[in-house]
């Protein structure tokens, strides 16, 4: 599992050191992953258009095939969804 995000590598750090988030988080300041998997664009928030990252889920295979995109993900539920799904993976290539 990785987290992509555009904050710089030390920001990033502190994040992980903080939360105590398990996994890898990539620095993604140039937005270049984020923007190749729809992850990156126009947002609006109170009348103000800018450009931010929107909250993707990618389920990346074995091969490097992309099996399912959750988009604008809500926190409830998700995981399991995500779960279930990556389960599928290992059972339909057994």
């Amino acid at each position: 599992m990785l987290g992509v995000s555009p904050d710089a590598p030390a920001k990033n750090a502190r994040f992980r050191e903080k939360r105590s988030f398990p996994y890898t988080l990539l620095s993604d300041t140039e937005h270049e992953l984020s923007t190749a998997y729809g992850a990156w664009g126009p947002k609006s928030f109170m009348g103000r258009s800018y450009e931010g990252m929107h909250r993707t889920t990618v389920l990346v295979d074995a091969e490097g095939i992309v099996r399912e995109i959750w988009r604008e993900v809500k926190i409830k539920g998700h995981v399991g969804a995500v779960l279930a799904a990556a389960e599928g993976l290992g059972r339909s290539n057994a």
